[in-house]
């Protein structure tokens, strides 16, 4: 069997991580959990023209006014805000 040489990681660096363990360890105890949230690049190429073309093919709609209550609605419930 072949040992593949490593270096161990600096002093620098293991605090980092351990501090990142207390961290994450804090949370949980607050009763949060960790995720991974993928969300659309707005700097891709082609991002603001697709934004764009999605927002036209929505205000062209016929359902346009109920769909924009079902977001507005979708925001009040979400952040407090008062419904329209």
């Amino acid at each position: 069997m072949t040992k593949i040489h490593s270096t161990p990681p600096s002093p620098k660096l293991r605090r980092a991580a351990g501090k990142m363990r207390t961290y994450r360890a804090k949370l949980r105890r607050q009763g949060l959990r960790p995720v991974q949230l993928w969300v659309p690049d707005t700097r891709a190429p082609g991002f603001a023209e697709a934004l764009r073309e999605q927002s036209l093919m929505v205000s062209r709609s016929p359902g346009e006014e109920r769909d924009i209550a079902f977001v507005e609605g979708l925001l009040a419930e979400n952040l407090d805000l008062p419904k329209p």
